[in-house]
């Protein structure tokens, strides 16, 4: 059971995944006034949805905010699919972005995927030229210097770090990473590598290579 926390200022939808969730044992916390939200409690939560069109104080300013005080994953509900969109959300901390309308599996299968990436164990470390994995803290280190990835980046990285030398389309690593397959969220996969690259250009530094028409891979 994981305790999530839900914003949304349509309430039908806020009671839809309610519904849903709670069929699966979560405990849900429902907030359609995003001015009501208690963050002295938010570190009580193990996942975090925000709707980005709000009254008040939208996704993104509440992201910002949010990521400051938890840990915990943070995925927007958004009707909005344009990249520059995108990127700010995962600049700001966010992890993913479920786009409405969504169904009932979707919602699920993004939930479970995010928590199991939260709960699974970990080796110790992983080094690979210029890079090191501190696989039980989450952090990438590249010349004994900690990158500042969000929690989606890094797992990118792990995965295709562990995987070296092998290429993967953005399908394979959205199902591989984050436990599902959808042709609609290559976008996500793009957003991200290009953060990554930007935290990396510093120090000329480009481990994650482009195989046009294909995918991506980790070559040293």
């Amino acid at each position: 059971m994981a305790k999530i926390l839900a914003v949304d200022d349509d309430t039908a939808i806020l009671d839809m995944i309610g519904n849903i969730l709670n069929k699966d044992g979560h405990l849900v916390t429902k907030v359609n006034n995003p001015l009501e939200i208690n963050m002295e409690k938010l570190n009580l939560y193990d996942l975090i949805l925000l709707d980005i069109m709000m009254p008040g104080a939208d996704g993104f300013e509440l992201c910002s905010k949010i990521r400051k005080l938890v840990d915990c994953p943070i995925l927007f509900l958004t009707a909005k699919t344009e990249e520059n969109s995108l990127v700010n959300g995962f600049s700001l901390g966010a992890d993913d972005y479920i786009f409405k309308p969504f169904g009932v599996m979707e919602l699920r299968a993004r939930i479970a995927a995010h928590l199991r990436r939260e709960h699974r164990e970990h080796s110790v470390r992983m080094a690979l030229g210029r890079t090191c994995f501190n696989l039980s803290l989450r952090q990438m280190l590249v010349d004994n210097k900690e990158i500042p990835l969000t929690k989606a980046e890094y797992e990118i990285c792990e995965f295709l770090a562990k995987n070296r030398g092998q290429v993967f389309s953005k399908e394979q690593i959205l199902e591989q990473v984050f436990g599902f397959d959808s042709e609609s969220y290559d976008s996500t996969i793009i957003t991200h590598v290009k953060n990554i690259r930007a935290k990396l250009s510093d120090y000329n530094y480009m481990p994650i290579k482009t195989v046009w028409g294909i995918g991506y891979k980790w070559e040293e």
